[in-house]
């Protein structure tokens, strides 16, 4: 062999608009020779593994957060109440679907529609913690019945204020994502009011529990 072609088949990988052949010297960021040699292919999943975990944590650090520090203050207060802490969701969506009906009417411009995006995706992420949170207080047996009115009278708004905002590219997946969490909420939602009515109804003396005590 005389060296002018390596024995193995060139790749190319592109970094930020920039092509490497993966039987050359490469740096992680994005300086080419003397750094680590990539001639094998275990050299190159260490690569790609490499920038797969780096475009992870980068995703992670991006992550909006959901609540506001006022927010999550109240639901820390509120404790293990769970009429307490399913009425501040309620609350919290009720406030969510405001903003959103806020932008709806507004001029179309790329900002609204990442604007729009953004409290979309707060307001599914925040329909899937009240979820959680029903599943968890309606396997103990908890008395929701007060906070589960709320939610089924609060919760058609929400749906009214979901389809009046018309799709656009920048946000309609996250919309109708919306509304599929919105009819699962909704159902789980009076599903849970009708399993609590009949319930509490044959054992009066559980009334505002917390969670049901072992007989």
């Amino acid at each position: 062999m005389d060296g002018s072609r390596p024995p193995y088949p060139i790749l190319r990988i592109r970094i930020h608009d920039r092509q490497f052949p993966a039987g050359g010297d490469l740096c992680f960021n994005g300086a080419v020779g003397g750094c680590m040699a990539m001639t094998s292919r275990a050299g190159l999943l260490v690569l790609i593994f490499t920038l797969l975990f780096a475009g992870g944590a980068a995703g992670q650090k991006e992550r909006r957060q959901t609540l506001t520090e006022a927010q999550v203050e109240k639901i820390r207060e509120a404790g293990i109440d769970p009429d307490g802490r399913i009425k501040l969701y309620t609350q919290f969506l009720d406030e969510r679907a405001d903003t959103i009906k806020g932008l709806t009417n507004r001029a179309k411009t790329a900002a609204r529609a990442k604007r729009l995006d953004d409290e979309l995706q707060d307001f599914i992420a925040l329909m899937d913690e009240l979820g959680a949170n029903l599943d968890q207080y309606s396997e103990r047996k908890a008395d929701m019945r007060l906070s589960l009115k709320k939610l089924n009278d609060t919760a058609p708004r929400w749906q009214l204020i979901l389809k009046a905002l018309p799709g656009e590219p920048g946000f309609d997946e996250a919309r109708k994502e919306a509304l599929e969490g919105w009819d699962d909420i909704a159902d789980q939602a009076k599903r849970l009011l009708s399993e609590q009515t009949e319930y509490f109804a044959l054992h009066k003396e559980e009334k505002g529990q917390e969670r049901a005590e072992p007989k």
